[in-house]
């Protein structure tokens, strides 16, 4: 194990967060205006958006099941990572050059293919170079660093399209796929790390790797995810107070600032108290955010946000940790894509049925029913921690 360390965390982990810290600056500057570009210039209708990210998320998360299962397979994890990188960041060019919303639903699934092939690669590399008593410190360093890209990117966004752009949106596509390459640039400080199971592999998936309490475990997750929508569709909250949706990015804004004061001293707790309390306290969280949300009065958007910030800071990396301490590392990789992979089908088909819900009922119904599943989700993680 490298020993040197940058702002506490392994040089690896350091450079790995950069990297997203670089991509999500980038991408949260497309994404924080996609509900508005799609609504307001390209006509889309609301339940388009929240297929538009449940499917794009969905198929992400198959892919890190194949993703993982490579990564773990050929016991190389960087060239899959910055494949996956350099797809999603070619795809933000492409934008530039849309003029209809099924054309952004095809860029959205090529990036998300980028996603899937990273992500579990890359959560692999963050769990090799960490030390086993600051595996969560180096999660949530690394979701922070993610979350000040995020922060950055719909900030600058919102000022480079209202104030420089004259609400272009496609060239601000523009300005953020250069964003996005100095990602992959960044790799070149990251060195690959290998497991000790490097003979006698075999590339089959396999739900035997599981046992019963972790199987429970990715099935409340399955749950979750069903009922905690895509944040593009949360935020269309909005429109009780801004129908033109010109602040979106603004309410990204806030989310992504909060998560990234949440999520490093949160991942420190989680080394000292457990992950089994964090996790908990995330899905509860969540479902009091959900549960705000639903009342018809403007002035508890922001807290429900925040809590929505909070319940990911809780849930996000730490996720993760519990899961590779209760599984071989042989397939470390493959547990994280399958984790994702159920996470991203939940998303599917939450999504659009929330979506479906909003727009034929209103947003009360659609997050009570999100609550409803996130209840559920918790009783079912209750049962998983079950010794």
């Amino acid at each position: 194990m490298n020993k040197k360390k940058i702002l506490g965390v392994d040089k690896n982990v350091f450079y790995l967060s950069l990297v997203s810290l670089f991509n999500d600056f980038s991408s949260e500057m497309v994404y924080s205006v996609m509900p508005a570009f799609l609504t307001r210039v390209l006509g889309a209708p609301i339940w388009f958006v929240g297929f538009l990210e449940g499917f794009a998320e969905a198929l992400n998360n198959i892919l890190k099941i194949f993703s993982g299962r490579l990564a773990d397979y050929l016991n190389r994890r960087k060239i899959l990572a910055v494949l996956g990188y350099s797809i999603s960041a070619s795809t933000r060019f492409f934008l530039y050059l849309v003029n209809s919303f099924w054309q952004v639903l095809g860029l959205r699934i090529l990036d998300r293919v980028g996603k899937g092939l990273r992500d579990a690669p890359r959560d692999a590399l963050i769990y090799l170079s960490s030390e086993k008593e600051e595996l969560n410190k180096s999660y949530n360093f690394h979701r922070a660093f993610d979350t000040i890209g995020a922060i950055l990117g719909p900030l600058v966004g919102f000022i480079l399209l209202n104030y420089f752009l004259g609400l272009n949106y496609k060239l601000l596509f523009l300005i953020a796929s250069v964003l996005g390459f100095l990602a992959i640039l960044t790799f070149v400080f990251v060195e690959d790390k290998k497991d000790n199971y490097s003979k006698n592999k075999k590339f089959i998936f396999d739900l035997k790797i599981f046992p019963s309490n972790l199987k429970l475990y990715l099935f409340s997750f399955f749950l979750f995810s069903l009922g905690y929508f895509p944040l593009s569709l949360i935020l269309l909250r909005i429109q009780t107070i801004d129908s033109s949706l010109k602040t979106l990015p603004l309410f990204y804004f806030i989310f992504n600032l909060f998560f990234v004061i949440f999520a490093f001293p949160i991942g420190r707790l989680a080394d000292k108290y457990g992950e089994k309390l964090m996790l908990k306290l995330g899905f509860i969280f969540a479902l009091l955010s959900f549960l705000i949300f639903s009342i018809t009065n403007n002035f508890l958007i922001i807290p429900a946000i925040i809590l929505l910030s909070l319940s990911l800071a809780l849930i996000d990396g730490i996720k993760m940790v519990y899961l590779g301490k209760n599984i071989s590392q042989e397939y470390l990789a493959t547990a994280q894509g399958t984790l994702n992979s159920l996470y991203g089908f939940g998303q599917l088909f939450g999504g659009l049925i929330g979506g479906l819900i909003w727009t034929k009922l209103n947003f009360t119904y659609a997050f009570l029913y999100g609550g409803f599943l996130i209840l559920i989700s918790l009783i079912f993680l209750n049962l998983a921690f079950r010794d």
